[in-house]
């Protein structure tokens, strides 16, 4: 019986390039060989993409697009091709693939751009389509339709370089809204990248300038004190969650350091709370997950706070797959080896690749 040929993109044109670097080396590892070929797709951080054959270690140090062997190569937008185009000494070829695994974090990966490409191409891929992708990597957007399912969320305000020439405005009334501290995000990126916390109006235009050098618009949020949950949710029509698990930052707040640099936070599964706010925890995280149209897999983060007010605060649809990320973690407390989760996901794509949600 041939095998299922999986290509597995990574890299990108993001500020989380590195970490999907990682994330993918993890997954590839993890895909049974004597079920899949793995096909090694790499994106650089300048929008090249290549076709690699190497080791699996020099993906995860970065070294990939050195290889000599490595090919330019696309995935084609043409469902006649239903594969990869790879074009060597001038001559191009197509790589056939049954399935994608888009390891790609943050921007032009995980916002429904490279979802797009692949619907366009009908090949089934692992993972949220077009709408939920773009919908979940964009902040307002999540609050919006958070809010119109009555799923509580931080408070909010948004600004857009348009309003560059009337900072001080917005400023006074967003203080005036939400109160210091309060925390200053990009609307589209993820990893806790150019995350600030604001407690007065100079930190707060500091904040909001961080957060500009990323993303052309920038969400203000209220400050939510409390314990820092995530659950792991999979599934299609049925989608299922994980237990609670808890993060214990080694700095004020889980930015990208704490997350994967200093190594010191401490991932807590399950949290310890009581089964009724774990059963609470769960539900929300799955009708979150409905809400946005999301399929295949998500993690969502909550804030709880100590009079157990609970605060949806993101959903991530393609969370890391590092040695130290809580998704993967998550699903291995519910019996699941890193291999079957990843077996499963690609099973289930391939399965599902004509549902819309």
């Amino acid at each position: 019986m041939a095998k299922i040929k999986v290509a597995v993109l990574f890299g990108g044109v993001s500020n989380e390039h590195d970490v999907s670097l990682v994330s993918a080396s993890n997954v590839i590892e993890s895909i049974p060989r004597d079920k899949y070929e793995v096909i090694c797709i790499g994106i650089t951080k300048k929008g090249r993409w290549l076709y690699y054959p190497g080791d699996v270690e020099d993906i995860r140090n970065g070294k990939w697009e050195l290889n000599t062997d490595c090919t330019s190569a696309i995935i084609s937008p043409d469902p006649i091709h239903k594969g990869i185009i790879t074009i060597e000494n001038g001559e191009a070829s197509v790589k056939k693939i049954d399935v994608v695994f888009p390891v790609l974090h943050g921007k032009n990966g995980e916002d429904g751009t490279v979802q797009g490409l692949l619907d366009m191409a009908r090949i089934p891929y692992v993972g949220c389509g077009l709408l939920a992708s773009a919908s979940c990597m964009d902040k307002a957007h999540t609050h919006m339709v958070l809010e119109y399912n009555n799923i509580r969320t931080a408070k909010w305000r948004m600004i857009t370089q348009r309003d560059i020439n009337h900072l001080d405005e917005q400023y006074e009334q967003i203080a005036e809204d939400l109160k210091f501290p309060m925390f200053v995000k990009p609307v589209n990126c993820g990893s806790s990248i150019g995350i600030n916390k604001a407690n007065d109006f100079e930190e707060l235009d500091a904040a909001v300038k961080t957060a500009f050098s990323h993303d052309n618009k920038v969400i203000i949020e209220e400050f939510i004190k409390g314990r820092e949950l995530e659950v792991a949710v999979a599934g299609y029509d049925s989608p299922y969650a994980s237990y609670v698990g808890e993060i214990k930052a080694c700095n004020e707040f889980y930015d990208f350091d704490a997350k994967y640099v200093l190594g010191d936070s401490k991932l807590c599964i399950p949290a310890e709370i009581d089964d009724v706010k774990m059963l609470e925890i769960r539900e929300t995280a799955i009708k979150a997950y409905k809400a946005l149209g999301c399929k295949g897999l998500s993690r969502v983060d909550f804030f709880m706070t100590e009079n157990g007010d609970v605060y949806l605060n993101e959903i991530n649809t393609l969370p890391g797959f590092t040695p130290i990320s809580m998704y993967p973690k998550l699903m291995e407390h519910l019996g699941m080896s890193q291999s079957y989760l990843v077996d499963k996901l690609i099973e289930q794509a391939i399965e599902n690749a004509d549902r819309n949600y």
